[in-house]
């Protein structure tokens, strides 16, 4: 694992790791990695946030990302994308703490519906351009509404996510998330 900070020290190229599987949407994957990564870590710089990066290998195991970050399974920012029935032309961005689990009723209450999904794997990689798991907990899409589940936040400092990459974590100060985000805050887990 390597810890960067500064940030302003590192090169950007650097911090992307190249997958193995490539979606078959025309752009490459690589270079929506990059985008996703560069918008996210230009966001976090022009708002002043408090966050560090951190590199690791990919895993797909909450509590095993968190051990090798040097956090709580439950601060990880497990994000996930999803589909309201009754609401078609939306897609929803759930985020909750690694340790949860999402209630899919909840979900769909938030944003006034009934039932909720998860978005397929295909159309979650084309619209947040990111493998399932390496979605950070943004939405850089008007067509994206993103809910977190409050305790995410009240739990823990800091939160921690991928960012964009399965092997590209940042560490981000809870406050700062919530100011820059500005999600809709609505209790969407359950406990494991």
């Amino acid at each position: 694992m390597a810890l960067h900070a500064p940030w302003h020290d590192l090169k950007p190229l650097h911090l992307v790791s190249y997958p193995v599987r490539r979606p078959t949407f025309p752009n490459t994957y690589t270079f929506k990695v990059i985008c996703v990564f560069e918008k996210l870590y230009q966001l976090l710089q022009e708002s002043n946030a408090r966050f560090r990066v951190i590199h690791h290998p990919a895993e797909g195991q909450s509590e095993r990302v968190a051990q090798i970050r040097g956090t709580e399974a439950g601060q990880g920012a497990k994000a996930m994308l999803c589909r309201v029935k009754e609401r078609p032309d939306l897609l929803v961005l759930a985020i909750l703490p690694g340790d949860q689990k999402i209630d899919f009723k909840k979900l769909a209450r938030a944003v006034g519906g009934k039932k909720a999904t998860f978005a397929s794997p295909e159309e979650a990689s084309e619209r947040t351009g990111c493998v399932i798991g390496a979605i950070p907990p943004f939405s850089f899409s008007t067509d994206i509404k993103l809910v977190v589940d409050p305790r995410l936040l009240d739990r823990y400092e800091e939160i921690a996510f991928n960012a964009g990459s399965l092997e590209t974590s940042i560490v981000l100060n809870s406050v700062d998330y919530q100011r820059i985000a500005k999600p809709l805050l609505v209790e969407i887990a359950v406990s494991n």
